[in-house]
C-alpha cells in the first residue's frame, strides 16, 4: 500500500447504506473498510489504523453511540475521529448526545454528498499530516539518538587519542633513558681508552683487560639491540605484520638451553628445570626463544635472589610450560594489566625496562595458538603458565 493512503471505516448496519457511502466517499487515495457491526467494527479496529470512522447511530445490538464509547475508552484508538450519522429527527437531539460520546461532527440522513467528500478529504488530510509529523519525529529522534553516539564515540576516541599521545611521550622518554645507559657507559669507555692510547700506555690492553673491554662492549650492544628489536616486534604487531615461521622443534631442548644460559650468568637465583623430554611441536624456535627470554627474565628480575623452579610437561595435545618465582609477587588488580604494553608495576628502580617484555610475550604466545596466565600472591612470588598446541595451528598467525 502506498505511503500516502488512509483508510477509512463506515459502520452500518444496512448493507444498501454501506454502498451508497463508501461509492460517496471513494477515492484514489482512500480504502474504505466496511463492517455491519459494532463487534465487526472493534475487530477492524484491532487490525487496522483509521483516519475517520463514520457510524451509523441506529444499529441493532450494539449502537453507534456504544461503539463510541468503546472507542474513546481504548488507548489505540482514543483519538481517533468519529462522524455519526442518523436519519432519527433533529428533535431527539442525537448530535447533542454525539457529541457526548466524542464525535468530531455530526450527520443527518438524507446525507449532503458535497459536505460528506469535505469532512472526509478534511480528515484525511490532517491524519496524513499527523502521519508526516510522526514519522519525522522518529526520524529526529533517530537522528539525536546516532549524534549521542556519535558524541560517545567523539569522546572515547579523544580519550583514545589522549592516551595514546600520552603514551607516545613516555615511550621516547624511556626509549631514550633506555638507549641513553649503554651509550653513556660505551662512551665513557672510548674516552678511557683514548686517553690511554694518548699515553701510549700499550700495558693498558693486555689480553685479560682487553677480554674484559669486548664483554663489557658485547653486553651493551646486546641491550640496545634487544631493545630495538622490541620496538620493531612492537611495530610488527602494532601493524598486523608478525611472522611466525613455524617448523618442528624440541621444546624440551629449548627449555634446557635458555635455562642453562641464564644459569651462567652468575645472578642470585637458583634455577631448577623439570622437563619432561621429546616435546616436539610445529613451532617457532626463535619467537619461543624470545617468551623464554622474557618469562626467565622477569622471574630474575622480580624474584630477589629466591630458588625459581621451571617445569615442561605435556597435557593431551599441548605443552605446558610453568615459571615460577618467589619474589615480591603481582597485585591482583595488576596481573592483567601486565599484559599491555608499556605497564610495569612495581619499584621501577627495581625493575628497570620499557614494560614490553610480557606484552610481546602474550601476542608471540598467541599467534602460536597458545595463551598465557598468571597466577600471583603479593610477597609470594608469581607463577606463569604457558599453553602451546603441539600440533599446527589452523592457520598461520598474522
Amino acid at each position: 500500500m502506498k505511503a500516502d493512503i488512509t483508510k477509512l471505516l463506515i459502520v452500518d448496519d444496512l448493507p444498501e447504506n454501506l454502498l451508497a457511502l463508501e461509492a460517496l466517499i471513494r477515492d484514489d487515495r482512500v480504502v474504505v473498510y466496511q463492517a455491519s457491526s459494532g463487534e465487526e467494527a472493534l475487530s477492524l479496529l484491532l487490525e487496522h489504523e483509521f483516519a475517520l470512522a463514520i457510524i451509523d447511530v441506529q444499529m441493532p445490538g450494539m449502537t453507534g453511540f456504544e461503539l463510541g464509547e468503546l472507542i474513546r475508552g481504548t488507548v489505540r484508538t482514543m483519538h481517533l475521529p468519529i462522524v455519526f450519522v442518523s436519519a432519527a429527527g433533529k428533535e431527539l437531539n442525537y448530535a447533542f448526545k454525539g457529541y457526548e460520546n466524542g464525535a468530531v461532527d455530526f450527520l443527518h440522513k438524507p446525507l449532503d454528498g458535497f459536505a460528506v467528500k469535505s469532512k472526509v478529504r478534511v480528515f484525511t488530510d490532517l491524519y496524513r499530516k499527523r502521519v508526516e509529523l510522526r514519522e519525522q519525529l522518529a526520524e529526529l529522534e533517530a537522528a539525536r539518538a546516532r549524534q549521542e553516539v556519535l558524541l560517545c564515540e567523539l569522546q572515547a576516541t579523544k580519550t583514545e587519542l589522549q592516551r595514546a599521545l600520552k603514551m607516545r611521550d613516555e615511550f621516547m622518554s624511556m626509549v631514550a633513558h633506555e638507549l641513553r645507559t649503554p651509550l653513556g657507559v660505551m662512551s665513557l669507555e672510548i674516552i678511557m681508552r683514548q686517553h690511554q692510547l694518548e699515553k701510549d700506555d700499550t700495558a693498558y690492553f693486555g689480553a685479560a683487560r682487553l677480554a674484559t673491554m669486548f664483554a663489557k662492549d658485547a653486553r651493551q650492544v646486546r641491550s640496545m639491540t634487544r631493545l630495538i628489536e622490541d620496538m620493531l616486534d612492537i611495530s610488527r604487531i602494532q601493524n598486523g605484520k608478525l611472522s611466525i615461521r613455524l617448523g618442528a622443534a624440541d621444546l624440551s631442548e629449548l627449555v634446557r638451553r635458555v635455562t642453562g644460559d641464564f644459569s651462567g650468568h652468575g645472578h642470585e637465583s637458583s634455577i631448577t628445570i623439570e622437563a619432561a623430554p621429546n616435546i616436539i611441536g610445529h613451532w617457532d624456535a626463535f619467537r619461543l626463544e624470545q617468551v623464554l627470554i622474557n618469562l626467565l627474565g622477569n622471574a630474575i628480575r622480580y624474584g630477589e635472589g629466591r630458588p625459581i623452579e621451571v617445569e615442561l610437561g605435556r597435557k593431551d595435545d599441548q605443552a605446558v610450560l610453568k615459571i615460577r618465582d618467589r619474589g615480591i609477587g603481582i597485585a591482583e588488580q595488576d596481573q592483567q594489566r601486565i599484559f599491555d604494553q608499556f605497564v610495569r608495576v612495581g619499584d621501577r628502580l627495581l625493575a628497570p625496562g620499557m614494560g614490553l617484555g610480557l606484552y610481546i610475550t602474550k601476542h608471540f604466545v598467541e599467534a602460536h595458538g597458545g595463551a598465557i596466565e598468571v597466577e600471583s600472591t603479593l610477597g609470594a612470588g608469581s607463577t606463569f603458565t604457558v599453553t602451546l598446541p603441539i600440533t599446527a595451528p589452523p592457520a598461520p598467525a598474522a
